[in-house]
């Protein structure tokens, strides 16, 4: 089973992102689960989301996992979570920083030795769509470090399949600003 835990404040759409990936997921055949962990419901509060995707039925329903990602989509949550909770040898973290690797980790010890990419999911979320939503740039992130979710699919396939999903609440340029933010964040992270 592949977990992945999404780190965020309200409002930054990491709920949006796990249910999107799960739909996209749903439609290879595997089986998915989406829910998110709100502490306080305000806007700006500190908040996990949560996926789970498997080739049988999903029976945990728990909040408790071993992540093998962990998306921060909100670079400030680095230094006062601990992103770091029941990770597993293996754990890769996926952080959204203005910061290069080195920097962060000269920061932030206790990722030294791990797995570490890194991009600035705000900065291109702010030029390709205009306003800092951070979750389209992670799934693009996400879907290049874990290899299209272990060789499930390709960046194509996964934005044929994300933009129908959006073509059905958004205008065509916000669906176009996605696809560019998506595509961008996938060359981008290292």
């Amino acid at each position: 089973m592949l977990e992945i835990r999404w780190h965020s404040r309200a409002g930054q759409g990491a709920v949006t992102g796990a249910k999107g990936l799960a739909d996209v997921v749903a439609g290879t055949g595997k089986q998915v689960q989406a829910f998110a962990f709100y502490g306080s419901a305000k806007r700006g509060a500190e908040m996990t989301a949560y996926n789970r995707i498997d080739d049988s039925q999903v029976l945990n329903h728990e909040k408790f996992m071993r992540p093998d990602y962990v998306l921060v989509i909100d670079p400030g949550l680095v230094f006062i979570s601990d992103i770091c909770a029941n990770e597993k040898e293996g754990t890769k973290y996926i952080i959204t920083t203005h910061l290069s690797k080195e920097e962060l980790i000269a920061k932030k010890p206790e990722l030294k030795g791990k797995e570490v990419y890194v991009l600035d999911c705000i900065k291109i979320s702010r030029e390709t769509i205009g306003k800092s939503v951070p979750n389209a740039p992670m799934l693009g992130a996400l879907l290049k470090v874990s290899n299209g979710l272990g060789g499930n699919m390709d960046l194509e396939y996964f934005l044929e399949r994300f933009i129908k999903l959006l073509g059905k609440k958004l205008p065509q340029k916000i669906i176009d600003a996605n696809r560019e933010a998506i595509t961008r964040a996938y060359n981008e992270v290292k």
